[in-house]
């Protein structure tokens, strides 16, 4: 048992440098850019984001004001990565000083109805999703020497992973759209009001919040538990003298990732001064942490919505194990697939180093092997290496030797990186990449079909924005593994040994979730695989009516049949949470959309996902959104859907607003778990999971002290 956690924590020690972000090369994005690549970009006045995490998922409102400083009218457009599972419920535009927010139509309508508006000198904008990139805004006409005004809102799920919940709210470029980098110029640089204000609704106690890398964030807690993120560019906040005051909410524990410098390095004063402002670059993702409390109980909480007079409700079912997966203590194969193409060139010293320092921590009878891709694969190994100290010295240097370059053969890596497998020993892989497939084969079905083939669990790490998220995360579930999306500002030690202690543990496979007593349909994902330590199911659907349920959950472990089983009430009529409709929405088309990817555009899932994105107002590969002004809406005879549907959903807000955070586990008088769920820092963790609480702790320890002494040296 010792010599496996020892083992784990080696190989955690070398992810963890692998992804450590070197900040020789960031890209900003979020930017109103001129369509005429000769001219400057726009002036970024103001950028304020507004966020809302409650009953697991977030609101995400972006608001920005651009200056047109030329001396003509243009056509610009707004582009901004696409976040995690977003769905973009509001594109709104300021026409005539009122604000007007789009609809949805097919994308060569919405495409049409826009041109038309523009060449006829009216203000429209036009909401269109590049896949999985970026979702990219034309604005027409951004008058001259005049601003305008925009605001973008998303929905998405925010789940907790081993007691630990998290939100990147993404800025950064992907930096690997070459032909986009190269096409665009970026102002990145917010000269006016920059503010970022998040607040953490949760029923379940936390204990800590903390930003990696901006410890000038202000945090603190309200009246009603809920917790307070802000961060601005006005008048600067003496974060220690905060704490002295208050030493037990000690705000930010540490930055212990590299950065390009905290909210107050980076902050530089300028002719903005003039306006009670310093200026703010936009080139960093904002990432944010809150941790439960320890010893909470495993628990299957429910969101729904059910009109009065409609039989049908949506709900969101989220399922909290218990910690009975007991650790492993077998030893493993490792392969490390790593991506060495050109978009890697600014990460490639970290991850050198962590290679190095994960071999030197390995046992002698562990084993081995480094494949590398860009545009083609190759071993550095040959076979398996034992890693005893000359081998480790040896393959350490190659490593670095290494130059990145060229393009991203994925395919070739990871099918090099399944060679050569030994039946006798238990093996896995570990993917890390940040680019997408864009040389060789890149049908995700042949992916599939190539992992099919062999009985190894695929890891893989997501590095940044703008990776192929969908391809990696489908080719990773049909192994039975687990993907992890990593910001470049992202605390990776935490991310990487959270993910490391998942594989020391058993998992259920084959699992399924089975709703009895009522009447449900539609339900998503359809297939759930594997759940992981620590890890959350959260399954979206219809039912019908309401009542009492049975919902039984099913799995193996190890080959031995486990059934967790409990029964609650769906709810008859449920207001609260009308984004749920949303969420189920997107939900589904992310299923088709798979399809599509695994079998082709198929007729039937194209149509599908286009109905269901017009019925619920949501921006996809076939539908857009269309701002114009309300003139212009009522003349075309365009049904108001979306403007209703959000005057729905901002009026739920207000209401949850002035309440508490009311809980929304539903199985308290039947649980369906006996043991609390794991946590960092405690439920049998170790390992892994201890040293990361001290991470987090000896930081907020140290803060402490220095407000104390600070205090003492001023009485």
């Amino acid at each position: 048992m010792a010599r496996r956690t020892k083992w784990v924590m080696s190989v955690a020690a070398a992810l963890a440098f692998f992804m450590f972000f070197s900040w020789t090369q960031v890209f900003a994005a979020g930017l109103l850019t001129p369509k005429d690549g000769s001219l400057s970009a726009l002036a970024i006045r103001d950028h304020t984001v507004k966020v809302v995490i409650e009953d697991g998922y977030a609101i995400t409102s972006v608001e920005q004001v651009f200056h047109n400083p030329h001396d003509h009218d243009l056509e610009a457009i707004y582009s901004c990565p696409v976040p995690e599972h977003a769905a973009v419920a509001e594109f709104t535009m300021w026409i005539d000083g009122k604000p007007v927010t789009g609809e949805i139509f097919e994308k060569k309508e919405a495409r049409r109805i826009y041109e038309e508006e523009k060449t006829a000198g009216r203000d429209a904008g036009l909401t269109e999703k590049d896949h999985y990139k970026t979702f990219d805004i034309s604005v027409s006409p951004v008058r001259s020497r005049q601003d305008t005004r925009i605001r973008l809102v998303y929905l998405q799920p925010a789940h907790v992973d081993t007691g630990i919940g998290s939100y990147v709210y993404p800025l950064e470029e992907g930096g690997v759209d070459e032909e986009k980098l190269a096409f665009w110029t970026a102002n990145d640089e917010v000269t006016g009001h920059f503010s970022f204000d998040m607040r953490i609704r949760s029923s379940y106690p936390i204990d800590a919040v903390r930003l990696p890398n901006h410890p000038g964030a202000q945090i603190n807690r309200d009246a009603n538990g809920d917790w307070l993120i802000q961060l601005s560019n006005q008048a600067p906040t003496n974060a220690t003298d905060s704490m002295a005051q208050n030493p037990d909410l000690a705000p930010n524990p540490l930055p212990e990732t590299p950065s390009a410098g905290s909210i107050d390095e980076r902050i530089e004063q300028s002719s903005a001064g003039k306006r009670g402002y310093a200026d703010y670059r936009l080139d960093q993702d904002l990432v944010i942490y809150w941790r439960h409390q320890q010893g909470l109980p495993g628990s299957v909480d429910m969101v729904a919505h059910k009109e009065a007079g409609s039989d049908r409700g949506t709900f969101m079912l989220t399922v909290t194990p218990g910690d009975d997966l007991q650790p492993i203590t077998e030893g493993r194969d490792w392969i490390f697939v790593l991506d060495i193409s050109g978009s890697m060139r600014g990460k490639y010293a970290t991850l050198t180093d962590g290679v190095q320092r994960a071999l030197k921590k390995m046992r002698a009878d562990d084993r081995f092997r480094i494949v590398l891709f860009n545009d083609e694969a190759h071993e550095l190994t040959s076979g398996f290496v034992t890693a005893n100290a000359q081998n480790v010295a040896i393959w350490s240097d190659k490593v670095a030797q290494i130059n990145p370059s060229s393009s991203t053969n994925l395919f070739a890596g990871l099918e090099m990186g399944l060679r050569g497998l030994d039946a006798d020993r238990t093996g896995a892989i570990i993917l890390v990449t940040d680019g997408v497939a864009n040389v060789g084969e890149t049908a995700q079905r042949k992916f599939i079909q190539l992992l099919e083939k062999r009985d190894i669990r695929l890891f893989t790490f997501i590095m940044g924005n703008s990776a192929n998220v969908p391809l990696l995360e489908a080719i990773t579930k049909a192994s039975n593994g687990f993907a992890l999306s990593i910001s470049n500002a992202d605390d990776i030690v935490g991310k990487l040994l959270l993910a490391m202690d998942k594989v020391s543990h058993e998992a259920l496979h084959g699992v399924k979730l089975d709703i009895e007593g009522i009447k449900v349909a539609d339900l998503t994902p359809r297939t759930i695989g594997s759940l992981y330590r620590g890890q959350q199911l959260v399954i979206f659907g219809h039912y019908w009516k309401g009542g009492e349920a049975t919902v039984r959950l099913t799995g193996k472990v190890t080959g031995e049949s486990k059934t967790y089983q409990t029964r609650f009430n769906f709810p008859t009529v449920n207001v609260s949470n009308p984004e749920v409709e949303r969420l189920w929405a997107y939900a589904s088309i992310e299923d088709m959309q798979a399809e599509i990817e695994d079998f082709g555009e198929e007729a039937d899932f194209k149509q599908g996902i286009t109905d269901v994105a017009l019925e619920y107002s949501l921006v996809t590969d076939y539908t857009s959104m269309v701002v114009m002004s309300e003139e212009q809406f009522t003349q075309r005879g365009v049904q108001r859907r979306n403007k209703s549907r959000r005057e729905l959903e901002t009026a739920a807000q207000a209401q949850r607003a002035v309440q508490p955070a009311n809980t929304k586990r539903v199985d308290s008088g039947n649980p369906m778990f006996t043991s609390p769920r794991p946590s960092f820092g405690g439920g049998g963790g170790g390992g892994a999971l201890d040293l990361w609480y001290g991470l987090l702790m000896a930081p907020l320890a140290a803060l402490r002290l220095n407000a104390n002494r600070k205090k003492r040296n001023q009485g």
